[in-house]
């Protein structure tokens, strides 16, 4: 009897953070990873599967930081606008001469910034999450066309050098450095969520917030360091595409709201909060990756290639919503 009891328990855990929905796609991935080599057996060629790595890493990476917002329950707009934010912020300081680890320094911090004025509006001044952020998308954006007199900017110049190693170009084991950068921050990430107070306090918040207050958990701390969370992650992004470019550009990150929604959300991530495991995210980025570079590789037009990714999207969610409803009509029943 202990024994079922425990196992009953252990099935309960699995199943409210998202397991089931870990295992389902990391299915659907293989199968995916098949049909496409079989469309065109080059897609596993080792030059294809390099590039189809390096791609995953940017997208894993702002996964991370939605699914951290979409577990309290809420969501960020201005991820995308961070992002090139970040790219202008960190080129245009390495252009006019400033060293360039100085650089990414300033940039994060000043990233940082957004992260915890997006908390603050959002469980500090009660602002819903969609229109908070959406104002700190358009103020984001905003600095990153005025930063450099609404130009993109020149070559960051041979200086930026091991900047642009450190960040996309150089390798560790032969494996892209952008690649490493993406799975150490992910384990950082998933140590803290699973294993840490704050952790349990990020899915409590998002299950519950009117419990998780009740517990002595604080809302604030908690929704502002997810929202950080975000915002570091979008800053690291951002130097990744500086260093992959070499310039600044102001439209960097466009759309990138949506990638990371998919990430987070084809990965297992609940859009109603309080549920998901950080796994699903490099699940989900690798998806999103592979049917980008599978649709290229059957030769569909970019226009397919959206398509396929939204109606993907709207699933997920879609099947989200009537999961968690069934679940809580059962509760009801009960």
């Amino acid at each position: 009897m202990k024994k079922k009891l425990e196992f009953m328990g252990l099935k309960k855990k699995f199943t409210a953070r998202g397991v089931g929905q870990v295992v389902t796609v990391t299915f659907g991935l293989i199968v995916l990873c098949g049909v496409f080599g079989v469309i065109n057996p080059q897609f596993f060629s080792g030059k294809n599967v390099g590039n189809l790595l390096r791609q995953i890493a940017p997208i894993l990476l702002i996964g991370i930081g939605q699914a951290y917002v979409l577990i309290t329950g809420n969501i960020d707009l201005s991820l995308g606008s961070v992002v090139g934010m970040s790219c202008m912020f960190a080129a245009t300081m390495m252009t006019h001469g400033i060293n360039p680890w100085a650089s990414v320094g300033l940039t994060l911090l000043a990233c940082l910034l957004i992260g915890l004025l997006n908390g603050l509006l959002v469980s500090q001044c009660k602002l819903p999450p969609f229109i908070a952020t959406l104002g700190t998308m358009s103020i984001a954006r905003g600095l990153a066309q005025i930063v450099n007199g609404n130009y993109n900017t020149d070559s960051i110049g041979s200086n930026a050098q091991p900047f642009r190693d450190f960040f996309y170009y150089g390798k560790v084991f032969n494996i892209y450095n952008a690649i490493w950068i993406a799975l150490f921050i992910w384990i950082i990430f998933n140590f803290i969520l699973g294993k840490t107070a704050t952790g349990r306090h990020i899915y409590a918040v998002g299950s519950n917030i009117e419990a998780a207050k009740l517990s002595g958990i604080s809302v604030l701390k908690t929704t502002t360091f997810a929202y950080i969370v975000s915002a570091l992650c979008a800053g690291i992004v951002g130097l990744m595409t500086c260093a992959t470019s070499g310039m600044g550009s102001m439209d960097a990150g466009t759309s990138y709201e949506m990638y990371a929604v998919a990430a987070a959300v084809i990965g297992g991530i609940s859009t109603l909060g309080g549920q998901g495991l950080l796994a699903g995210t490099i699940v989900g980025s690798s998806i999103w990756s592979v049917l980008q570079n599978g649709l290229q590789f059957a030769g569909a037009p970019v226009a397919i290639r959206n398509i396929v990714i939204g109606l993907i999207v709207i699933v997920s969610v879609l099947l989200d919503v009537i999961v968690r409803s069934g679940k809580m009509g059962k509760k009801s029943a009960n």
